[in-house]
């Protein structure tokens, strides 16, 4: 699963879940303003990309397939 980051990692400007953000292969993750300043991520020179945004919960996600969510989590556990 993606691990939203909860601030950019030059301004420490703070990201939402569903707030527009940047993203690079290690989910290194900068805002549009620093983005806009970026030819590529400073820390490993990957290819900066919109972050998909959230716009469920997991409880939301659990409501609408308990089934998934509980396979998933024995699988975890295995």
């Amino acid at each position: 699963m993606l691990s939203m980051k909860s601030k950019c990692e030059l301004c420490a400007a703070p990201l939402d879940y569903a707030a527009e953000a940047f993203i690079c292969s290690y989910e290194c993750t900068y805002c549009p303003a620093c983005e806009a300043k970026l030819d590529a991520c400073p820390n490993c020179a990957g290819e900066l990309v919109p972050r998909p945004r959230r716009v469920t919960g997991l409880r939301e996600i659990a409501r609408r397939t308990p089934a998934r969510v509980v396979r998933r989590v024995k699988r975890a556990r295995s």
